[in-house]
């Protein structure tokens, strides 16, 4: 149980400190992609959150359309940035 909630909080920590990296490297350089990766990540980053929402905190509460929902959220910020960079 121990290692499962470490697991949890070592993805939020660590997913919130990649987009802190993406988009401090964003506001120096301005770079398009930069900010949409950095939007990914900070979406992926409430999803870890739900994730440990559901599966610790509240485990009688189903928040797997929530997760779904933030997945497609983060996913869909960073295919548009995709998209909107290469044209």
């Amino acid at each position: 149980m121990i290692s499962n909630v470490l697991g949890f909080v070592l993805d939020i920590v660590f997913s919130l400190f990649g987009a802190a990296l993406l988009l401090r490297a964003w506001r120096r350089t301005r770079g398009k992609l930069l900010l949409y990766s950095g939007l990914c990540f900070a979406v992926f980053t409430l999803n870890n959150m739900l994730l440990f929402a559901d599966l610790v905190l509240v485990p009688t509460m189903d928040l797997s359309l929530a997760r779904t929902g933030t997945s497609l959220m983060g996913a869909s910020v960073l295919l548009f940035g995709l998209i909107w960079d290469v044209s």
